[in-house]
């Protein structure tokens, strides 16, 4: 294609130095339709030197077969075309445009029309990949003789430029979608005229004005529109982003045109200075009293969490939490305490690790409550520890719910109640034993007065048996007589307290009881009332008033099945020889008038599954024994039903004498 021409003729037809002169020059042209270079007419000559000289991309296309030539402007846009593409035909050079632009060639080639185009879409084969590029260009026809003979085609590659638009649209867009999303206020504010433009609507409803009001200038939002105790602040803020070229930021309090105040946020840079623009600053307000006011009720949030966190952490209860599924999601310290097992290896695990087999059945009730929505309270049951000793616990479970108010899992409170029932089967035990002793006592009593008969009566027929046999026997008689006399003694002792009688608060008494009480109370839905107004001691035998007292609770307890209130009172007596009074009273349903006079039988009981029917029986021994009254009270009538008992003691007791002996 290139052959060496040094022959001045050629230089003087194709003038200049560039890359594409020298090519012109040197290409055998006569393989052409154009013929050699020797033999171009004038105009094909002068038109190629003009393309040839021109600083912008231009290309020739000559005659109809359009062949192509072009120069050093446009090599950058032919790429890998170049150098090929020169000599070419165009529809070769540019198959892959052709479709686009040969409707504009042949127009201008053939009927001498003038194409103009601004940023025309056309892809280009680059490096074997079809690239989207844009175009301005203009086709000029060149006419020879009165005739078309080439398009002389002057164009720009517009690709940057065009994509560069293109990208400072989405730009724009973007920021406008962000400010719309972020209800952003966009303001430019020109701090030398003190004018201000507010770029969009969201500026107009921060401030609470129309278009037609226009925006506030600089004086009047730092007078009218800041609240006075920001008003340092903003002027601060002002200050160090025009003498020090800092970013402005400012937050506080605004009014709006009604009065009210709201939060504001005010962000912006100082522009460059161009010509015109000194002292500018664009930036963005957003209104954010809803974003504050969030973020406070979250800090509030996180400290009441804190604090529940706290009390769960310090909680003598155990305190867990547990997914629809049974998988233990929180632990705390009391539950290690009571069960042995750390944090680490009960989190993510079942609730059935700490459930004995055989009432794994429980749990399935308890979830199925729970998705339900409901509340399982104060159920007794037993639990497994990791030594795998079996405790009796009281269990409240309660749901769950998220946000929507959908049921998502299960917080459990579980309070140890093992020591309790001990303490109840123990007074329990205390109340069957002293009952056991009391009726021992009496039989035995009964026993020891026909043995002290008898005894007389071999006494007295002693003197009356002569024969040594006869002695001999009665002998034996009298041994074994004293022998049953001895065990008869012995069982008669059984049920009277060994411990001595002693000072002691009867208040002081009680008190110990209600906390005993007290957790068995709450669990049945019983509020205790209690009234101790006395401190009084008197000389009593505490172990006998406890089991009193404890009785008479108890009895309450079983009367109020679905929860009432149990008061109970300690007062000093009306006058000083009354003693000490202490009152209980239930709003059980009482109990029949036939019943009552029966209440301080032995073993007599109106509940055929719970009691011995002694309790009041021993308790009436007891306060008599200390030289004290017992009555007893009851209404079943539905207006004051309930059930009243009241116990009275001296305040010098029976035992008092025998206190002062020792």
């Amino acid at each position: 294609m290139y052959r060496e021409t040094p022959d001045a003729p050629l230089n003087v037809l194709i003038t200049g130095a560039s890359e594409m002169a020298a090519r012109i020059r040197s290409y055998d042209w006569s393989k052409t339709a154009l013929r050699p270079i020797e033999e171009w007419s004038e105009t094909l000559l002068a038109t190629t030197n003009l393309m040839l000289h021109s600083p912008f991309p231009t290309i020739l296309s000559w005659g109809a077969e359009m062949v192509f030539l072009y120069n050093d402007a446009a090599i950058s846009t032919l790429t890998a075309k170049h150098p090929g593409a020169l000599g070419a035909l165009y529809h070769d050079v540019f198959r892959e445009a052709w479709d686009l632009v040969s409707a504009d060639l042949e127009a201008c080639l053939y009927r001498g029309e003038t194409a103009v185009r601004d940023n025309m879409f056309i892809p280009i084969l680059l490096d074997g990949a079809l690239v989207d590029q844009y175009f301005s260009y203009s086709l000029i026809p060149v006419y020879e003789n009165g005739r078309i003979a080439g398009v002389y085609d002057a164009f720009r590659n517009m690709t940057e430029t065009v994509m560069g638009a293109r990208r400072l649209r989405e730009s724009e867009a973007r920021l406008k979608l962000a400010t719309e999303v972020a209800n952003l206020g966009v303001f430019l504010w020109d701090t030398v005229e003190d004018k201000g433009s507010w770029e969009n609507d969201h500026m107009y409803q921060i401030f609470g004005r129309t278009r037609e009001q226009g925006p506030v200038n600089g004086a009047a939002f730092l007078n009218e529109v800041v609240h006075p105790d920001y008003r340092d602040a903003f002027g601060q803020a002002m200050s160090e982003t025009l003498e020090k070229g800092k970013p402005f930021r400012f937050e506080g309090l605004m009014y709006q045109p009604d009065g009210t105040t709201r939060v504001i946020e005010v962000n912006g840079d100082l522009q460059s200075e161009t010509e015109g623009s000194r002292g500018r600053i664009l930036g963005t307000i957003r209104d954010v009293t809803k974003v504050r006011e969030t973020e406070a009720e979250l800090r509030e949030s996180a400290k009441r969490l804190g604090e529940l966190a706290a009390i769960v952490a310090s909680s003598d209860d155990v305190i867990l939490s547990k997914d629809l599924n049974g998988i233990i999601t929180s632990w705390n310290n009391a539950a290690e305490r009571v069960f042995g097992y750390s944090p680490e290896e009960m989190i993510g695990t079942s609730i059935l690790k700490l459930i004995p087999v055989e009432l794994h059945s429980d749990e399935k009730t308890i979830i199925e409550s729970i998705r339900a929505g409901r509340r399982v309270e104060h159920f007794d049951t037993v639990r497994l520890t990791k030594d795998g000793r079996l405790i009796d616990v009281s269990v409240t479970v309660s749901p769950i719910k998220d946000e929507a108010g959908r049921v998502i899992g299960a917080s459990k409170i579980l309070r140890d109640v093992s020591s309790r029932r001990r303490m109840e089967q123990s007074l329990l035990q205390a109340e069957k034993i002293a009952a056991t002793g009391r009726m021992a006592a009496t039989i035995a009593h009964e026993i020891n007065n026909p043995l002290e008969s008898v005894m007389n009566l071999l006494y007295l027929m002693r003197p009356m048996i002569t024969a040594a046999e006869g002695t001999q026997y009665l002998d034996l008689a009298e041994v074994e007589l004293g022998r049953v006399s001895h065990i008869a003694k012995q069982t008669l002792g059984y049920y009277r307290e060994l411990a001595s009688a002693s000072p002691a608060s009867l208040g002081e008494t009680v008190y110990h009881a209600i906390s005993i009480y007290e957790p068995r109370c709450a669990a049945a839905g019983i509020e205790i009332r209690q009234s101790i107004e006395s401190e009084r001691k008197l000389v009593l035998r505490r172990g006998e008033m406890m089991q009193v007292i404890s009785n008479l609770i108890m009895n309450s307890i079983y009367a109020m099945s679905d929860g009432g209130v149990l008061s109970i009172s300690v007062v000093d007596g009306e006058g000083p020889e009354d003693g000490i009074v202490l009152t209980i009273r239930d709003n059980g349903p009482g109990i029949p008038a036939q019943v009552l006079p029966k209440v301080f039988d032995a073993f007599f009981t109106t509940r055929a599954t719970v009691g011995t029917g002694i309790g009041l029986f021993v308790a009436k021994q007891f306060v008599e024994g200390h030289g004290g009254t017992i009555s007893i009270e009851s209404d079943t009538k539905e207006a004051n039903h309930g059930t009243t008992v009241r116990i009275v003691l001296p305040l010098q007791t029976a035992y008092e004498a025998d206190t002062a002996q020792v």
